[in-house]
């Protein structure tokens, strides 16, 4: 039986490792930093070993990779909310921890295959559309500056230290398991309300923004089979495609046989500086070497999440809801 261990194993893409995984017969040991909620995931069952530590803190993942010398490490432990204010916090948790992971495994474990979660927002404002493994990288976050440099430390621990290390340049990708402070979320989230009888309006910044969004469960399959490839690499992860939050809204409000126009309104103060930076990316490498492409659609990817948040407002309510 492997055995993976992976760190951040309670936000989105962690939970839907660690299930995948599982349906694998893997032995799986989750590092997180606060105490979880299992019903948070909705996966992470006792099967799933979870301890708690902080992965930039000098130790923690030494000790645990001298521990249990896992098989595959995947490293997902980052903030994961672009629109930082904490970059000192950022940097710590995000490069400082991806330092501390790559020199525990080449001191006390180097034939463990690593797995390093980079982003698009390396690529920040883009050289060329679309993007590619080979095309500049220019961040424009303290987020984007910080996954620089955990991504430039696992190219160096695989071409000079020769460990099994890989990165995965991963595109927007959500699911109903997305945080709220996101806004495929808070558009599925408020849509749901509506549709349930709040009378509130959502109000967004740039409409017109154009992502390259996909479906999380999907994307982890990529991180697996990066990890099992004989020769480590690096890749982009992506759809291909791009749509705009208005376009998330029109699917998410129209699941409900609701009209967006009604309901959404637009503040200018809200947008992000970098919103027009065109991020899609090409995932030609990841298709031809890896056998992995997207398989779930944009619409469907809405309508699922629409969905989740419907059942999720109908649970939060009172059973009578005229009871005091």
């Amino acid at each position: 039986m492997p055995h993976a261990l992976i760190t951040g194993v309670c936000g989105q893409d962690g939970s839907y490792l660690a299930e995948f995984l599982l349906e694998r017969d893997y032995q799986v040991t989750g590092l997180t930093r606060r105490v979880p909620d299992r019903s948070e995931a909705g996966v992470l069952d006792d099967r799933v070993e979870v301890l708690i530590g902080d992965v930039a803190v000098e130790g923690v993942v030494a000790d645990l990779v001298t521990a249990i010398r896992p098989d595959e490490l995947y490293n997902l432990a980052a903030p994961s909310f672009v629109p930082s204010d904490d970059p000192i916090g950022v940097a710590e948790a995000t490069a400082l921890g991806a330092a501390r992971i790559l020199d525990a495994v080449a001191r006390h474990h180097p034939r463990c295959r690593l797995y390093q979660a980079s982003s698009s927002e390396l690529f920040g404002h883009p050289a060329e559309v679309p993007q590619t493994e080979t095309t500049p990288f220019r961040p424009r976050s303290p987020y984007g500056a910080a996954k620089l440099h955990a991504h430039w430390l696992t190219v160096i621990a695989r071409d000079v230290h020769g460990l099994h290390a890989s990165s995965g340049i991963l595109y927007n990708h959500e699911s109903p398991r997305r945080g709220l402070s996101f806004v495929t979320r808070r558009i599925t989230n408020t849509a749901a309300r509506i549709a349930s009888g709040e009378r509130i309006t959502l109000t967004l910044g740039d409409l017109d923004a154009r992502r390259d969004w996909g479906f999380a469960g999907d994307y982890v399959e990529a991180m697996w089979a990066m990890v099992s490839q004989s020769v480590p690499d690096d890749y982009v992860i992506c759809t291909g495609t791009t749509h705009s939050v208005s376009d998330v809204c029109e699917v998410a409000f129209s699941r409900l046989g609701l009209d967006w126009r009604d309901h959404v309104a637009r503040d200018p103060d809200l947008a992000r500086g970098d919103q027009h930076d065109v991020l899609v990316g090409d995932p030609t490498k990841a298709r031809e070497r890896l056998g992995w492409s997207a398989r779930m659609g944009f619409e469907e990817l809405i309508e699922t999440m629409v969905d989740a948040d419907v059942e999720r407002v109908a649970a939060s309510r009172p059973a009578n809801p005229s009871a005091p």
